[in-house]
């Protein structure tokens, strides 16, 4: 069986890695930044590291394979899937783990479908570190129950949701609204609290009405996570907006998240361990970056 990834960042490194040589040798892989000269390299580079075969376009590594995992940015997997159609073996199968609103994955399965090829919506239900393949995921569509078993022999820890292409993006999308918004306001409020010099008062107070917290741990993760994928998050956080839209529901919590993903993202330089590195110096090195 053979293997293709379409982008070969963060989710899609981690499920090679955590495969290891079993996998590793029937795996192609292209990523858009292949064609950009400052990143050629670093994706050279990632994939020899990985024991992965690195291919100059979409079309190149999708053919002949009989899986291919699409990880991209959330505002590129329509475009993936429009590019890489064309090049899929017949019954090839296409595996969106993309952050997209249910509608956008509707669309991906439409061009993909009428390729040839068979369409399987992935949501990916929690970071890819540190459980690299076996993160949580769900499937939903046609073909979902025929390819779970598949997945899982790979393996990866998969569950399938009943209902159409869609149905486990919902789950991942709408989830969002509150995994994200709890992390836009903890940064709000922490560093508002450093900025008034009440950090002590403020999270000791959250500590009791919230126990179940460490609230200067999940801040300094929650500060680690959007500085250095805040643009990806904030990608993501556009589908979840356009998911409450098709819903016809109000986004505006969410769309506040979306500002504060982008505002984070590169702010500072990211701590090298978040936990340790002193979620209140982070606090004043972005009240100081972003300071109005």
């Amino acid at each position: 069986m053979q293997i293709a990834f379409i982008g070969m960042g963060e989710a899609g490194s981690a499920l090679v890695q955590g495969w290891g040589a079993a996998q590793a040798g029937r795996i192609r892989a292209y990523d858009i930044k292949s064609d950009a000269p400052e990143t050629r390299e670093d994706i050279a580079s990632r994939c020899a590291a990985l024991g992965i075969e690195a291919c100059a376009d979409a079309a190149d590594a999708v053919d002949g394979a009989d899986l291919v995992f699409c990880t991209v940015t959330a505002d590129q997997a329509v475009i993936a899937a429009e590019t890489g159609a064309p090049a899929l073996a017949q019954g090839a199968v296409w595996l969106d783990l993309n952050s997209c609103a249910p509608s956008s994955k509707r669309r991906s399965a439409e061009v993909i479908e009428a390729a040839g090829g068979r369409y399987l919506d992935v949501a990916v239900m929690s970071p890819v570190h540190p459980k690299l393949n076996m993160v949580p995921c769900l499937l939903s569509g046609p073909h979902a129950t025929d390819l779970a078993p598949v997945l899982a022999s790979l393996p990866m820890a998969v569950r399938v949701v009943d209902g159409p292409v869609g149905a486990a993006s919902s789950i991942k999308m709408i989830r969002s609204v509150m995994v994200k918004g709890l992390e836009a306001l903890t940064a709000e409020c922490v560093l508002a609290a450093v900025a008034a010099g009440v950090e002590g008062e403020v999270l000791g107070s959250l500590a009791r009405s919230h126990p179940g917290t460490d609230w200067p741990v999940a801040a300094a993760y929650n500060f680690e996570r959007s500085i250095v994928h805040g643009a990806r998050r904030a990608s993501e956080m556009e589908e979840v907006a356009k998911t409450l839209e098709d819903l016809g529901l109000f986004s505006d919590v969410t769309q506040g998240t979306i500002r504060w993903q982008r505002r984070l993202a590169g702010a500072i330089a990211a701590p090298s361990a978040p936990p340790e590195a002193g979620p209140m110096d982070v606090a004043r090195a972005l009240i100081a970056a972003l300071g109005r």
